[in-house]
């Protein structure tokens, strides 16, 4: 699967069924040795703190709480 395969995907919670963003939204962080994806992380969603120029960090996915990469969503679990 190519990256641009995944941007529209959206990431959602086993445990509880959030909805977390969009792949397309996030960054990823990756180990620069292996070049293996450490995790995912994903911004808020609160439009009026970016306007205000403060926007948060946002929620960190450890790449290993991937369970399945589904046609539209990837799900993950994540306490």
């Amino acid at each position: 699967m190519r990256l641009l395969e995944l941007g529209q995907k959206e990431i959602v919670n086993l445990n509880n069924g959030g909805r977390l963003g969009l792949i397309a939204d996030s960054d990823f962080l990756i180990d620069e040795e292996t070049g293996k994806i450490i995790s995912l992380l994903v911004p808020e969603k609160r439009l009026g703190f970016r306007l205000l120029g403060l926007e948060s960090n946002g929620t960190e996915i450890p790449w290993n709480t991937i369970r399945k990469i589904g046609y539209d969503m990837i799900i993950i679990e994540l306490d």
